[in-house]
């Protein structure tokens, strides 16, 4: 007997065994055992997600023998021939070859005609969106009042494409991509029956590029067994897929929040001699980052098993969240640097050594001037350092700020400082700058500077013209060749471009 792929052999062939579209099935029982049946259904999804695998159940369930229901017999002829591909009332159309309205006209003519066996004809049309405005104006009064015998089932992966007039008339359903663990968990069950022996770790890796398709991780669970020789084992499957061994993707943060240049280019050397494909290693260093920045704003959503979640877990302490999101960017600017960089090596480097640039800001090498360990010193050198004494305009020039925040800083007058809190007005055109997400980064600069927590409070008000802006506009102002200008050219200073000095 020929080899039969794992794709057709495990398709499907009932609502219970279908993984992933929980919420399709649960409408689609309910209509069937109730006997409300719409004339017409589109199903819309990606590729291998299970359109025409539930088109075909659905046909099942209206021409199984024993009755209309959710749960066709699986063994009656309706059904057998059905899951052959030769049930006479079940017509398959491919909509991407068949897009001329004379092929759909006489696809509808045909359709006045009574199912030859069945208790209804049954039109799958697959890839939809791909017929000609012509064909689908062809489908409108056939699909508005189709005789009681006839039942289109609709497949599209492109949704959009199809005119409205066409979508109003038909119950629409949106197939999910499907997760990649539920993936995984069909695959193991798929090899316990096959009697294949597995990795986890392999099926995952499987399940992840599969993006979200089973019948592409069938096909790729197909080549990982012939690739092994019988066996799906992690590294043979790493090695088929050309997939990153993720302890490097680990060791290339791990150095960038140690600002460890000499280890990150270590890294990257054994990367390119083990051949790396360097676009698909940054696309997996940004899925990195991404659990990452999970694990630091949910620890319990850390996607990571063994030693590696550890690992996941240290990244999240090591890294600030505002370094993770930039290392984000640049790893996804990165590849589409790519094709413009020397060679995949070099703009790989240069994309790591972006992050290590900009991560962080001005921190060196094992210094003392990490953020983290700055904000975190409540004694000692921190309570130390130099005093306040009212100054704010000169204070607000001192904190490590950027940005809005800084903004924000120059635009304000104090109001009040007792020594553990401060009270900051700013005046109604500056408004916008008081958002709490710029008041938390300007607190968390104070704090910094003090070395000590300070209550911070920003309202909104009338300003007495001593802020950092002001005392700026005001030596602008002042400055003997700029006054000269004014009077003598008829300049005009515009006060909005002034900016405090850095």
């Amino acid at each position: 007997m020929s080899y039969q792929v794992l794709a057709r052999k495990w398709r499907p062939r009932n609502f219970e065994s279908l993984v992933g579209q929980e919420h399709v099935v649960r409408a689609l029982r309910h209509a069937l055992d109730e006997k409300r049946l719409h004339h017409a259904y589109l199903f819309s999804g990606t590729r291998g997600v299970g359109k025409t695998t539930l088109a075909r159940i659905l046909a099942k369930c209206l021409n199984c023998e024993t009755g209309i229901s959710s749960r066709p017999c699986g063994k009656c002829s309706a059904c057998l021939e059905i899951d052959a591909g030769r049930y006479v009332d079940l017509i398959e159309v491919d909509a991407a070859t068949n897009t001329k309205v004379d092929e759909m006209r006489q696809l509808l003519e045909n359709s006045a005609y009574a199912p030859t066996r069945g208790r209804f004809k049954v039109y799958v049309i697959d890839e939809v969106h791909m017929l000609s405005t012509s064909a689908f104006n062809a489908m409108l009064k056939t699909l508005e009042e189709p005789p009681e015998h006839i039942k289109f089932i609709l497949a599209t992966t492109d949704p959009q494409k199809i005119p409205v007039t066409v979508l109003s008339r038909c119950l629409q359903f949106n197939l999910k991509q499907m997760p990649a663990p539920a993936i995984a968990a069909h695959l193991k069950g798929i090899l316990a029956e096959e009697k294949i022996s597995a990795e986890d770790a392999a099926l995952l890796l499987l399940a992840g590029c599969a993006r979200g398709s089973m019948r592409d991780a069938l096909s790729l669970l197909d080549q990982a067994i012939a690739h092994g020789g019988g066996k799906v084992t992690e590294e043979g499957v790493r090695a088929m897929l050309g997939a990153i061994d993720d302890s490097y993707l680990y060791s290339i943060l791990e150095s960038i929040a140690k600002r460890d240049a000499r280890g990150l280019l270590a890294v990257v050397e054994e990367m390119r001699s083990r051949s790396v494909a360097f676009d698909n290693a940054l696309q997996e260093l940004g899925s990195l980052l991404h659990r990452v920045a999970l694990a630091q704003a949910a620890p319990d959503a850390a996607d990571a098993v063994g030693s590696l979640r550890e690992r996941l877990s240290a990244l999240a302490k090591a890294l600030d969240p505002e370094d993770v999101q930039l290392c984000y960017q640049i790893a996804i600017h990165g590849r589409q640097d790519l094709p413009f960089a020397p060679d995949e090596f070099a703009g790989f480097t240069m994309a790591l050594l972006r992050m290590l640039a900009f991560a962080a800001g001005e921190r060196a090498e094992g210094g003392a001037g990490d953020k983290r360990a700055q904000a975190a010193t409540v004694s000692g050198d921190g309570l130390a350092r130099q005093g306040f004494d009212g100054d704010w305009p000169k204070l607000a020039g001192a904190l490590n700020l950027g940005g809005v925040a800084k903004q924000l800083a120059q635009a304000s007058e104090l109001q009040r400082f007792d020594g553990e809190s401060l009270e900051l007005c700013v005046p109604p055109a500056a408004k916008h700058l008081a958002e709490k997400s710029f008041q938390d980064k300007l607190r968390g600069a104070l704090q910094e500077h003090f070395g000590k927590p300070v209550r911070l409070t920003v309202r909104v008000g009338e300003t007495g013209g001593n802020t950092a802006r002001d005392r700026a506009a005001a030596a602008i102002s002042q400055d003997a060749f700029v006054r000269d200008l004014v009077e003598n050219f008829d300049a005009t200073i515009v006060e909005s471009s002034i900016k405090p000095a850095q």
